[in-house]
């Protein structure tokens, strides 16, 4: 089972939790298109940089 660390207590939590079931924190749901974007702008950079 993977784990994750809670930010608020440090209890390792199962990684699928959307709250932490020791101090109730809820954990931010990121958007899938963010992290394409992301991925998107860190290739251009690194293309730009190499050319």
């Amino acid at each position: 089972m993977k784990t994750k660390e809670c930010p608020s207590c440090a209890m390792e939590i199962d990684t699928k939790a959307k709250i932490c079931p020791i101090c109730k924190f809820e954990f931010p749901q990121r958007s899938p298109w963010i992290t394409w974007v992301a991925i998107i702008l860190l290739i251009v950079w690194i293309i730009s940089y190499i050319l």
